[in-house]
């Protein structure tokens, strides 16, 4: 008799808005006014600290295939990997590439140096907003001033949107941008985005 397969850890998650999936879905509005809504769950997310100056921040930039980016607002983007400016010595590296094997190369990178490499993807999940009313419909609530001189793709910046804090990054002219929410402020960001998009689906 065949012994049960077992399922490993990864196929029991679920992920923090998988409950809304249906309801984002539905949200959708097509056309001229169009915006779509959607979480991209699991994403990897690992945070790094250590001195921009140093001969370890020059490894792991060459690790991620680009230098660590050194400005407010700036990203970095390699084939599979984006890392993401959060203060003047923290980045965060967000991949859809195994979070341990990602890990692991970045402490390798870091050879003991000061600083630190930690695993942090379940601390966030990702919501994806996008369409020609996206910009629009963040406007209600996020402080930005978002307009296209000022913000597009590659741009990323702690904010708000409604009363949640969150990782805002454009990565698209459509325009497209992924919310990073914490994961327990996800379900009152997912409906606070699908109640702004609706009037976007009437006449």
């Amino acid at each position: 008799m065949a012994e049960p397969i077992m399922a490993g850890p990864a196929a029991l998650r679920t992920s923090p808005l998988a409950h809304l999936e249906e309801r984002m879905r539905a949200a959708a509005v097509t056309g001229t006014r169009g915006v779509t809504l959607a979480e991209l769950p699991f994403l990897t997310m690992v945070n790094v600290r250590v001195d921009p100056a140093s001969a370890a921040a020059d490894r792991i930039g060459r690790t991620l295939g680009a230098p660590l980016p050194r400005r407010c607002g700036d990203t970095a983007a390699s084939t599979h990997r984006t890392a993401v400016w959060l203060g003047p010595d923290e980045w965060l590296v967000i991949s859809r590439a195994d979070a341990d094997i990602v890990t692991a190369e970045l402490r390798e990178a870091l050879q003991g140096a000061p600083g630190s490499v930690v695993d942090v993807s379940a601390n966030r999940t990702t919501l994806e907003l996008s369409g020609p009313s996206a910009r629009e419909v963040l406007e209600k609530g996020c402080p930005l001033d978002l307009h296209p001189r000022v913000f597009g793709p590659g741009h990323a910046v702690s904010t708000t949107v409604g009363p949640i804090a969150a990782l805002l990054w454009q990565t698209d002219d459509t325009p497209t941008y992924r919310l990073l929410p914490r994961s327990s402020f996800a379900d009152y960001l997912a409906r606070w985005l699908i109640d702004a998009m609706t009037e976007y689906g009437r006449p």
